[in-house]
C-alpha cells in the first residue's frame, strides 16, 4: 500500500534543509519564501491533514515559507530529517526511544504533538472475545516484531490476568486490516482508531477494540510527532517558529472544520479513498487540540513516564535522562 516518491532532487545542488538553491520568487511586488522539505512518515493520511492545510490554504506562504511535503523512500523520516535532507518530519514518541537510548543518538527533537492522545489499540473480530487483553491467550495476533510493541501488549495482558506467552505470533504483512480480520488472516491487530477502526467501519466489518492508554496510561503517550533537525532547530529558531505556527493554523482548521479539511486533503492527494478520509477526519477533529484551542504541546510527565517505563522494563538499550527528545520552545505561544 506504501507509495515510495523518488527524492532525487533533494541532493542537487542544494543548501542543507532547502531543496532550491535560491529562496523561491514569485514577483518583485512579493516576498521572497524559504522553501523547506517536510517528509511525512507513511503515505499520506489524516495524521497529515493540518500540514496540506496550511499548505493549500496559504498559511505556509503567509510566513514566507514554501513547504514541500514529500514520503521517505528507503531511509526513515527520521533519518532524513537527522541527515538535514528535510528540516522537519513526522516520528513517533514510542519509535524515537531506540534512537534517543543509543550511545549515539541522531540530532532530531520533537517539536510538537501531532494528536493530544494515543489513538492505538487492538482490533479483533467481534465476538472473539478480544475485547480486553486477556482475550489474546490462544488466539493469533499479528505483530511488527517490536521489542516495545511486544513489551507493552505482555504489560496490558498482566494487568488483565493474561499470558503473553500463550499468544500465537504471526508476521505483521497486513494491507487491510479489517479484510484481513474476516478472512481470518489473523484474530488480532495493532491499529489506530482513526483509520484502521473507521476502515472497519466503512467496510461494514463488525469489531471489538480496545485502547492501550485506557488499560495503563503510561501508554497515552505521543504519536504521532513532529521532529525538527536540531542543528536548523538552533541556527533558525525563528524558521522553526513560523512553521509551527503556520502549521498550528493548519490543524485548528482540520479540528474546527474537518469536512472542509477533508476535501482539501483529498484535493491534495486525489489517491486517498474520501469517504475513508471524510469519516477519519470527522473523527479525529477531537484529538488535534488542547481544551484550549491550542495545538502541539507536548506534557513533560507523559513524555518521561514513558520512557521511564521503557527503561525500568530494560525494553531499551540506556536508560532516557529526564525531558530528552522533546521541546515546546517553538510552538506559537
Amino acid at each position: 500500500m506504501k507509495k515510495t516518491l523518488k527524492i532525487v532532487l533533494l541532493l542537487l545542488g542544494c543548501s542543507l534543509f532547502l531543496v532550491g538553491c535560491k529562496p523561491a520568487e514569485k514577483t518583485s511586488d512579493e516576498k521572497k519564501l524559504e522553501k523547506i522539505i517536510f517528509v511525512l512518515d507513511w503515505t499520506p493520511n489524516t495524521n497529515h491533514t493540518g500540514l496540506y492545510v496550511a499548505q493549500q490554504q496559504g498559511y505556509y506562504e503567509e510566513a514566507g515559507l514554501e513547504v514541500e511535503i514529500i514520503q521517505p523512500s528507503e531511509e526513515s523520516a527520521t533519518t532524513l530529517v537527522a541527515s538535514g535532507k528535510a528540516a522537519f518530519g513526522i516520528s513517533a514518541h514510542d519509535s524515537l526511544a531506540a534512537n534517543y537510548a543509543s550511545k549515539e543518538p541522531m540530532p532530531v527533537t520533537a517539536v510538537a504533538a501531532v494528536l493530544q492522545h494515543n489513538t492505538s489499540g487492538i482490533m479483533s473480530r467481534k465476538g472473539d472475545g478480544i475485547d480486553t487483553p486477556k482475550g489474546l491467550e490462544n488466539k493469533t495476533y499479528a505483530t511488527w516484531d517490536s521489542p516495545v510493541e511486544q513489551a507493552m501488549i505482555a504489560e496490558v495482558m498482566v494487568a488483565d490476568n493474561g499470558d503473553f506467552a500463550k499468544v500465537n505470533l504471526i508476521p505483521n504483512n497486513i494491507v487491510d486490516e479489517p479484510m484481513a480480520l474476516k478472512e481470518k488472516q489473523a484474530d488480532a491487530i495493532w491499529v489506530f482508531y482513526g483509520w484502521g477502526g473507521i476502515t472497519a467501519e466503512i467496510e461494514d466489518v463488525p469489531i471489538d477494540y480496545f485502547y492501550f492508554k485506557d488499560i495503563n496510561p503510561v501508554f497515552d503517550y505521543y504519536t504521532p510527532v513532529i521532529i525538527g533537525n536540531d542543528q536548523l532547530l538552533a541556527e533558525k529558531p525563528d524558521l522553526a517558529k513560523k512553521f509551527l505556527a503556520a502549521t498550528a493554523k493548519g490543524y485548528q482548521f482540520a479540528a474546527t472544520s474537518p469536512a472542509k479539511a477533508a476535501e482539501i486533503l483529498v484535493e491534495a492527494v486525489p489517491e486517498l479513498d474520501a469517504e475513508l478520509v471524510s469519516k477519519s477526519q470527522a473523527w479525529l477533529a477531537d484529538q488535534y487540540l488542547l481544551a484550549d484551542g491550542s495545538w502541539g504541546y507536548i506534557e513533560a510527565k507523559r513524555w518521561n513516564d514513558f520512557y521511564n517505563w521503557l527503561g525500568e522494563k530494560e525494553i531499551i538499550e540506556n536508560k532516557i535522562p529526564e525531558n530528552t527528545g522533546f521541546t515546546n520552545e517553538y510552538l506559537p505561544e
